[in-house]
């Protein structure tokens, strides 16, 4: 739908000038970039998920591609999402916070591993967009 109706399809979910900040940076130009972007953002747990599965079709990425890594990618906080609100339904409130520890935890490795052999950081210029 975002491929054939474009930015004005995506405008009648999420607020316009968001979607022109994320858009507009310089993050968005180089597809490998963008790639590694996206792997990061769909892992770390609370970050806008579905806007990026909009904001899809407008990036230079192959469909197969990022249907793989929004597929793939996703799965730890997905898994992560589900096994704390099954917790929390049932008074378990412990071990909901210990598997979004676990899950904030194991996200921070990977965002420092990737930061390491990141010569252009792109986290932090991640983190920047978000915010």
């Amino acid at each position: 739908m975002v491929k054939k109706y474009g930015k004005s399809f995506i405008y009648n979910f999420f607020d316009k000038k968001r979607i022109d900040k994320i858009e507009n940076s310089k993050l968005f130009k180089k597809t490998k970039t963008i790639e590694i972007l996206v792997c990061i953002l769909f892992f770390i747990p609370g970050t806008p998920k579905d806007l990026i599965v909009y904001l899809g079709g407008l990036l230079p990425i192959k469909p197969i591609r990022f249907i793989l890594i929004s597929t793939f990618v996703r799965f730890p906080s997905v898994i992560s999402s589900t096994l704390a609100g099954a917790n929390i339904s049932v008074g378990k409130w412990e071990i909901s916070a210990i598997v979004y520890l676990v899950t904030f935890i194991i996200t921070g490795i990977v965002i420092f591993i990737i930061n390491k052999f990141d010569k252009k950081k792109i986290t932090k210029e991640t983190i920047e967009i978000l915010k």
